[in-house]
């Protein structure tokens, strides 16, 4: 990882020592970037890639399974052109357990609302299913095929979808979603605004935003609101990345292992 404020900065990481300091060293670092000027670059800096993968989804480039390989592999080279995980400290070794087991709380809270599990519950199960995925007041149809599966495009590319949405779109979205949103619409130099301090209100607002972009509106809206509450606990950026990471790899695996390809 980079530093851009040469010995200073070095020096003032240095001084700040014990790790009960954490957060400090990450706001004096955000806060340094910030004052080195170029505020409109560090918003695209984090809005690009997610931007690119939402317009690149929109475009007609053929077969569903090679646009997502070109979406993400487009939204992938903005992120590493623009670089925006340079302004954070790198990920935490001892954050992995939280970020790892709120992943997978998540991706329970995805699935178990259709699995076999519901089924004991046959009225509440249909009711999920009609208000809380879109459209609103319809229930969904059983996926019986898709375009991502293996003998509709073949395993490399089904690889690809699952590889990308944990790895790649996942982070994205983090970068852009809890990075930039969330602090964004509480001060415009976001990068000096402390994520523990966040309001709620903001806090909902973005959750809600995060839940719109699924169809699955409900479990979006959860899974919006218990990344965003890592990342305010935590204020580590890549904690919360790691969380959303682990939550799209099960549901891929899950996926793949079920044939439940509506969740793609």
């Amino acid at each position: 990882m980079r530093m851009r404020s040469g010995k200073a900065l070095a020096q003032r990481w240095s001084q700040a020592g014990s790790a009960r300091h954490g957060h400090r060293r990450i706001l004096m670092r955000e806060n340094v970037t910030m004052a080195s000027g170029d505020g409109p670059r560090l918003v695209w800096e984090h809005v690009l890639p997610f931007l690119a993968w939402v317009v690149v989804m929109s475009l007609p480039l053929g077969a569903p399974a090679v646009r997502y390989a070109a979406q993400s592999a487009i939204g992938l080279a903005f992120f590493l052109w623009l670089r925006p995980w340079r302004h954070y400290a790198g990920p935490a070794v001892r954050r992995l357990p939280a970020a790892f087991s709120l992943g997978v709380v998540v991706f329970a809270l995805w699935v178990l609302p259709e699995s076999a599990v519901a089924d004991r519950l046959p009225g509440l199960r249909e009711l999920y299913l009609r208000y809380g995925v879109r459209p609103l007041g319809v229930v969904p149809r059983p996926v019986t095929g898709s375009p991502f599966a293996p003998e509709q495009c073949g395993w490399p590319l089904t690889l690809v979808r699952l590889a990308a949405s944990a790895f790649v779109i996942a982070v994205i979205e983090e970068f852009f979603w809890r990075g930039f949103l969330l602090r964004w619409l509480s001060a415009r130099n976001f990068l000096n605004t402390d994520p523990g301090l966040v309001r709620w209100p903001v806090f909902a607002v973005v959750a809600a935003l995060f839940a719109l972009e699924h169809d699955r509106w409900l479990a979006g809206l959860l899974a919006g609101l218990a990344y965003g509450l890592l990342y305010v606990r935590t204020k580590d950026l890549w904690a919360t990345a790691g969380a959303h990471v682990v939550t799209n790899l099960l549901l891929g695996l899950y996926v793949l292992a079920t044939s439940q390809y509506g969740f793609w």
